[in-house]
């Protein structure tokens, strides 16, 4: 660790309100989202799947309130190490930036893997490989987002948007077909437009529908995303809070509007549910039930963008932290560097770029499934990322009643700290089957070694508020 301060070519400022909205819908990745996770909420509630994400929906607006609430009034390359830090003090920003640190290290690579599993989907649908190895795949992938992610944030933020703005007109392609369907009354199975998706089964319990909601929660993991571009956006305090903005909300009308044409779509009888719940690529089966093969061959190469899209954002996300964190002395100072040609924080990303590789690798070499490998990291990244939104909405409670805005707004990050709390504990109780048993044990890991930092270095919080000090008198 160094343990003096580097003095870093500043990032340029040169992305406007939609760069930053990219970001975070870039690395929430709505796309992705509802091609994984809709069957848990049917195999949890039945015809009601779609409440989960009304529920999620409600719950990530508390969450995200207190994030709305800091950003407008912090800029920072490490987003949650100025807001945690300049409203709890020096120790609670690093440490919520070292959480923060580890969510992006992982999701880069479970992006990849993601861009792996449709990979093999389309070449063994498409009959181009009947048994393709996901290494390679996830490879080219890798590689992709290396050349996009080195060039300057403007083009990085314009693929993303593009990316996932073409993965998305697939997917409302296909739901309106099924809406049109249904009410033409001309579906595969005989299903039919009616409202029993707003009826939860009998026998289901109050906690089986939380439980589906914490699923559709983790649907929204990454809207945080557009407070790393704080010190490249041109006017971060009105641009980063009204992206946060834009992405939950954009998010959370997509999610509800495709999850209620799921539901349809296979039926809201008996056998659509267990369908559905039964489904690995419900909007797969239901593009080849409802247009044809070829819509459900589209219908994986969208989810292949969508996943390079959220690779490409979670790779700036964790870049520009390690970036923060070397710039203050934290870590070793030569990766806070910014390329001259680009403005990129050049070795902050090649470092993440390396652990990518490394941790793809080492899954590809060991024979893990893509699909394993990916719920292996995404399910370590949501935990330490659950953490950070505790830490910060904590953040935005004391800003908030020691004068940072009206008294009565504390219910908001009162309510968010509870429910990303609620959501944690979900995750690792009850205790789950091996490996996953384990991976809250390795998050801990990594958060003790934050915190050890954190409370062990000496001159640490002088140092820390003299730095977040400094970037506060810049940003002004």
């Amino acid at each position: 660790m160094d343990s003096s301060p580097a003095r870093a070519r500043p990032l340029r400022r040169e992305v406007g309100f939609f760069g930053t909205l990219s970001l975070s819908l870039g690395v929430l990745a709505p796309t992705l989202a509802m091609s994984i996770t809709g069957s848990e909420a049917a195999r949890l509630i039945g015809r009601a799947a779609p409440l989960a994400f009304a529920l999620a929906a409600a719950g990530i607006a508390f969450v995200a309130y207190g994030f709305v609430r800091l950003a407008g009034q912090f800029s920072h390359a490490g987003s949650v190490y100025a807001f945690a830090g300049n409203t709890l003090g020096p120790r609670a920003g690093f440490f919520t930036g070292w959480a923060l640190l580890g969510t992006y290290i992982v999701f880069p690579p479970v992006s990849i893997l993601g861009v792996a599993v449709f990979g093999q989907a389309f070449l063994r649908s498409t009959g181009i490989a009947e048994d393709p190895s996901w290494l390679p795949i996830a490879l080219g992938a890798w590689a992709l987002i290396a050349v996009l992610s080195s060039r300057d944030i403007r083009t990085a933020t314009r693929s993303l948007l593009g990316l996932e703005l073409v993965s998305v007109a697939l997917i409302a392609v296909l739901v309106i077909v099924i809406y049109v369907k249904l009410i033409a009354g001309d579906t595969p199975g005989g299903q039919d437009l009616n409202g029993d998706f707003l009826d939860i089964p009998s026998g289901v319990s109050l906690s089986t529908i939380a439980l589906a909601g914490t699923a559709g929660f983790l649907s929204f993991a990454g809207f945080e995303s557009a407070g790393s571009l704080g010190e490249e956006s041109e006017r971060p305090r009105r641009a980063i809070p009204r992206s946060i903005v834009g992405a939950v909300a954009f998010s959370a009308v997509f999610y509800l509007f495709t999850m209620t044409a799921q539901v349809l779509g296979f039926g809201t009888g008996a056998a659509g549910v267990r369908e559905f719940a039964g489904s690995e690529a419900p909007l797969g089966t239901l593009g080849g039930l409802y247009v044809g093969d070829w819509m459900a061959d589209l219908l994986d190469a969208g989810a292949m963008l969508s996943a390079i899209g959220a690779g490409l954002g979670g790779m700036a996300v964790g870049a520009r932290m390690i970036f923060a964190l070397s710039r203050d002395g934290f870590l070793e100072g030569r990766l806070s560097g910014v390329a001259s040609s680009t403005g990129a924080p050049a070795p902050a990303l090649a470092l993440n770029l390396a652990l990518s590789l490394v941790a793809i690798l080492s899954f590809g070499i060991a024979g893990t499934p893509a699909l394993k490998a990916f719920f292996y990291l995404a399910t370590m990244g949501v935990l330490s990322l659950l953490v950070m939104y505790i830490v910060t909405n904590l953040g935005a409670l004391r800003f908030l009643w020691e004068g940072g805005g009206r008294r009565w707004e504390v219910v908001f990050p009162i309510a968010g700290s509870v429910v990303a709390g609620y959501v944690l504990y979900r995750n690792v109780y009850p205790v789950r089957e091996f490996p996953f048993n384990v991976f809250p044990y390795v998050v801990a890991g990594w958060l003790l070694i934050g915190l050890t930092i954190a409370v062990s270095l000496p001159g640490f919080a002088q140092r820390v508020g003299e730095r977040l000090a400094e970037r506060r008198q810049l940003a002004a």
